[in-house]
């Protein structure tokens, strides 16, 4: 029996060992399949099939294996592909690959431009981004490449917006105090959003062109469009605007009245302060009359 006791001891110390690798040997071979998944379905023949695939890679930031999938993704010949990788490189928080989705803003769909545009967002690469929303806004170019005004019709359609999921992820996006989920329960309605949205994010956009598309969307006939430009401007901080804003006073809305009015508060409390007195009473330098 003393004999024995040894070769027991060895046999615990074996299967403790193997009941300890096993499962990281498992857990290796789950990894592994996965990863055949994706790269299988990435290279399938069926769209659908490359489209999901490359959207999960979403799922896996800092992950320089799924951020070489996507961005060769970016040069899939299907829309619907390129749209998700898109899509994916912001939600995997893929700085790297900034050079690529600018790229992508000059894609010829516009379901893929968007998408290249929202994850630049994400990526806190404004200045390519906010072209694009300019564009939105406006309905013209603010550089050469710009979107087309075809490519913007397209995104009047909701069967459209559905198909990139633009609607997804801005419910937070207030519009005159009211969130966009909030006014498509209330209202049971679920009008454009993208002009709105875009309104939105140029905010803090700094270039003189997007102030005055600012100052021009709040005359919008849609009121959803002068509560959003409006409330852009709020957050601008720009004390010059304020003028503008104060016309809305009389809007036919109340929401972009009232929002009017909390951003005339706000863009006064920021305003510069006035001359004093001594600069009001100092004489004013003579300009002689040219004829």
């Amino acid at each position: 029996m003393k004999r024995l006791l040894p070769f027991l001891t060895c046999l615990t110390l074996a299967a403790s060992t193997y009941s300890v690798a096993q499962p990281a040997n498992h857990s290796d071979s789950a990894e592994q399949r996965a990863w055949d998944m994706l790269q299988t379905s990435s290279a399938s023949k069926r769209t659908g099939d490359r489209s999901n695939a490359i959207r999960a890679l979403g799922l896996l930031p800092d992950n320089a294996r799924a951020e070489k999938m996507a961005d060769e993704a970016l040069h899939d010949p299907k829309q619907e592909v390129r749209t998700s990788a898109a899509t994916a490189l912001g939600q995997m928080h893929a700085t790297s690959s900034i050079p690529q989705l600018e790229s992508a803003l000059h894609d010829t769909n516009v379901h893929v431009v968007m998408a290249a545009a929202h994850s630049l967002r994400e990526l806190e690469d404004y200045r390519a981004a906010y072209e694009v929303y300019y564009d939105l806004l406006t309905g013209a170019r603010k550089s050469g490449g710009g979107l087309i005004a075809n490519q913007i019709e397209i995104l009047k359609s909701p069967k459209e917006l559905a198909k990139i999921g633009f609607s997804q992820g801005i419910g937070y996006v207030p519009f005159a105090g009211i969130g966009w989920d909030a006014w498509r329960t209330i209202r049971k309605t679920d009008p454009n959003p993208v002009r709105a949205v875009a309104a939105t994010y140029l905010a803090h956009d700094p270039d003189p062109a997007t102030a005055q598309a600012l100052v021009d969307a709040t005359e919008d006939k849609n009121w959803i469009i002068r509560a959003a430009a409006v409330d852009a401007i709020a957050h601008r901080g720009d004390s010059s605007l304020l003028p503008k804003v104060a016309l809305r006073f009389s809007d036919n809305n109340a929401k972009v009245r009232l929002s009017a009015a909390a951003a005339v508060i706000h863009l006064s409390d920021i305003a510069p302060p006035p001359d004093t007195q001594e600069e009001k009473d100092a004489p004013k330098p003579h300009l002689e009359h040219i004829q």
